[in-house]
């Protein structure tokens, strides 16, 4: 039996990599996945892959950071289908820089994409799944969280913040039969590390005990059983997918 079946499923940043991963796995498992997607033409293509196999999707255009971009897409959503039963938090961007060269830009940018735009959504999302008694929000974090990284003060920064908002939320939408949980990925193989020189993936690789990075599917996998009623006690945690990095 299909574990997603009939759900509304909103995924941000579906267009590439951990988000269009999770959207091909949500609409084979029986979804009606919604890509809510920044790249026109990224989220029409992972529209089209889903669509090819028979299966149901539609690409919205949405920048998770702004407010009124945010309010259209849940209203767009809500009058289409009247519910919406999981949310993913994926949408994401790096701005990489050490504290001395990181300027206010780079800072604020990440920020609000990876975190206020995780606020936004999941606001309107969790106005819908009030009304329905029901739901399930899922946060992208990342391993960093936990321990930092070099270079990455903007983007630690909102990954750990996931993690506290997270947990907040799931006290205050628990009553309301809402779950929020988190997933950590570890080093994984996606558009976002491709221009990583051969050396330092090989670097990255060695670090994890699995000696080997992870793909996409990995943690669309880790989303998938979160959002179904497998998972239907699991509230307030955070999941890493990191092949052991953080032990």
């Amino acid at each position: 039996m299909k574990r997603l079946k009939n759900k509304i499923a909103v995924i941000t940043g579906a267009g590439r990599g951990i988000g269009r991963a999770t959207a091909i796995k949500f609409a084979r498992e029986g979804a009606q996945v919604v890509i809510a997607e920044y790249d026109t033409g990224s989220g029409k293509a992972t529209e089209s892959e889903i669509l090819r196999k028979g299966q149901s999707a539609e690409f919205i255009a949405v920048d998770v950071s702004d407010e009124s971009s945010v309010n259209h897409l849940f209203d767009d959503i809500g009058n289409r289908y009247g519910r919406v039963d999981v949310l993913v938090n994926n949408a994401g961007i790096l701005q990489d820089s050490t504290l001395k060269k990181l300027e206010p830009e780079q800072f604020d940018r990440v920020i609000s994409v990876n975190l206020r735009g995780v606020y936004l959504c999941t606001r309107r999302a969790g106005d819908l799944m009030r009304e329905q008694g029901s739901g399930v929000i899922l946060n992208a974090s990342s391993v960093v969280a936990h321990y930092g990284n070099f270079g990455q003060t903007n983007y630690v920064a909102a990954k750990a913040g996931v993690i506290g908002m997270t947990k907040v939320w799931a006290r205050e939408l628990g009553k309301d039969g809402i779950r929020v949980n988190a997933v950590a990925p570890g080093f994984i193989a996606t558009d976002m590390t491709a221009g990583i020189p051969e050396k330092i993936l090989t670097m990255m690789a060695e670090k994890v005990p699995l000696k080997r990075m992870g793909d996409p599917e990995d943690i669309a996998n880790a989303y998938c059983f979160l959002a179904s009623d497998e998972a239907r006690y699991i509230n307030g945690a955070v999941l890493n997918v990191d092949g052991g990095v953080v032990v």
